[in-house]
């Protein structure tokens, strides 16, 4: 997925953030937000629907929303200018952020099933399943590249200062 990407130049992946993960999000959930109360709505009772899944991914848009901003007008910027004293304050604040987000994966895991589609499955169900499944993917390697390829030279940076 980080194919021809220089992880490391800061500058350049914060961009690739910015453009191939931000960008992404903010397309995939409000859909998915649609796609999931439209399937609860429509097999209500139904042993197997994700019941508070669309409230679920309402939150999460609010929550990414607040999330990305941070990122993209106090820490990337930041960042490409170099890091400096006081980053690895705005650091942890994304990683208990990202946590955070680990922590709803798993309750779109839990309310899904695994994303498992029961026999007979309509269209819509299908693709919200899918849809997630490719959300739940792009955000897991957002939080890997930041978690493991950005933000460690810029924390032990931090350390030193």
């Amino acid at each position: 997925m980080t194919q021809g990407l220089h992880t490391d130049d800061p500058a350049a992946l914060t961009r690739h953030i910015e453009s191939r993960f931000h960008a992404r999000h903010r397309e995939q959930l409000p859909a998915l937000a649609a796609l999931a109360e439209k399937v609860e709505t429509v097999h209500f009772g139904d042993d197997h629907v994700p019941e508070g899944l669309a409230d679920l991914l309402q939150r999460m848009i609010g929550a990414l929303e607040v999330h990305m901003k941070k990122e993209e007008l106090i820490l990337f910027p930041a960042i490409r200018k170099g890091g400096g004293p006081g980053i690895g304050t705005p650091i942890a604040v994304m990683r208990a952020d990202h946590d955070d987000h680990a922590q709803d994966v798993a309750e779109i895991r839990r309310l899904t099933g695994g994303l498992g589609l029961p026999e007979g499955a309509c269209r819509s169900w299908t693709a919200l399943y899918v849809g997630l499944g490719e959300f739940i993917s792009d955000l897991e390697e957002h939080i890997r590249l930041e978690n493991n390829v950005l933000f460690p030279p810029f924390e032990t940076e931090a350390a030193h200062v």
